[in-house]
């Protein structure tokens, strides 16, 4: 039987020994070749865009002699303002790519000695740019549809006289999200967070290019998707697969998701949930990708991302 690739050496090329071994400049020379890969690792003024940059000699910083500002290499990315070594933030991003259903800020911050509030803010930090793009991206071709449930859990009651049916509206918290994606076959997963599925059509329609052919279950609010594309349904009741219509590549990042929250988070918030729908749709993607050449896109990510404005503060109050 042949072996699985991911289970194969070949999917492994990222080493965690020699992340934890590297020397504070060789993680810096690390983190200038991924930021400035275009100039072969040679520093850009992140303030005027300068090439004409020099490396101080008394510190690990750069200065422009366009403008005159000194930076250094995680100026104006995700990491600005960073206070651990530039290996620690190496470290983090390996065990982060490393965990195929992702990972919880106290695993993190107990792997990399630090407080759950560093290691939470850190996580979602590496979240926010990983799906930073997906917000713009506009998918074709063959798209698939489907919404999941999460968070709103009501708890029954102990004695059985005194349950209610808890799929009631009635009966339900208000936290309830809807999940809803689109995945392209062969192509990018895209999740957006609404409060009913039924509220999702409309964002559908904008994003998917025309002439796509849309593959959707038989709840109603699809049908208004008829008008616009080539809809193909699926009538789940009877059957998961018809003659090529499915949603069988929506439900494989349900269930990434799913296990990230019962195994790992155990409860997702509504108010970050895009974060972590964002975070499992960039893994389905690189799902078969070695874990170096992840380890690389998260870093690339990371550092072609601005400073956050959602994570920035975070622990002062400020809003996300």
């Amino acid at each position: 039987m042949p072996q699985h690739f991911l289970l194969s050496a070949a999917a492994r090329t990222l080493s965690l020994v020699r992340v934890a071994r590297m020397a504070d400049e060789e993680a810096r020379a690390t983190f200038r070749m991924i930021r400035w890969a275009d100039t072969n690792g040679e520093p850009v003024c992140p303030a005027c865009g300068c090439l004409a940059c020099y490396e101080l000699r008394v510190r690990p910083l750069f200065k422009c002699q366009g403008c005159g500002k000194q930076f250094s290499v995680t100026s104006g990315t995700i990491f600005h303002g960073r206070k651990l070594p530039v290996r620690d933030y190496l470290l983090a991003i390996a065990l982060f790519v490393n965990a195929a259903k992702g990972i919880s800020a106290l695993q993190l911050g107990r792997d990399l000695n630090v407080s759950y509030k560093t290691a939470y803010v850190l996580a979602h930090k590496l979240r926010e740019a990983m799906a930073a793009d997906q917000a713009r991206y506009q998918p074709k071709g063959e798209v698939e549809i489907d919404g999941a449930y999460f968070g709103g859990h009501v708890k029954p009651a102990n004695r059985k006289e005194n349950r209610v049916d808890r799929r009631l509206a009635e009966h339900q918290t208000g936290k309830r999200r809807v999940v809803v994606v689109m995945r392209e076959r062969r192509g990018r997963t895209l999740p957006f967070v609404v409060r009913s599925e039924d509220e999702a059509v409309a964002t559908v329609a904008r994003r998917v290019q025309p002439g796509s052919t849309v593959y959707a279950d038989e709840a109603s609010h699809w049908d208004a998707l008829h008008a616009r594309f080539d809809a193909q349904r699926i009538n789940h009741g009877f059957a998961f697969s018809d003659d090529g219509a499915c949603t069988n590549q929506a439900e494989s990042y349900f269930a990434r998701l799913r296990r990230a929250e019962y195994g790992q988070h155990h409860h997702i918030s509504g108010v970050y949930l895009r974060f972590y729908a964002g975070e499992m749709a960039w893994r389905e993607d690189m799902r078969r990708e070695t874990n170096g050449c992840q380890f690389e896109r998260c870093t690339a990510d990371a550092l072609g991302h601005p400073k956050s404005r959602n994570w920035c503060g975070y622990w002062q109050r400020h809003a996300v």
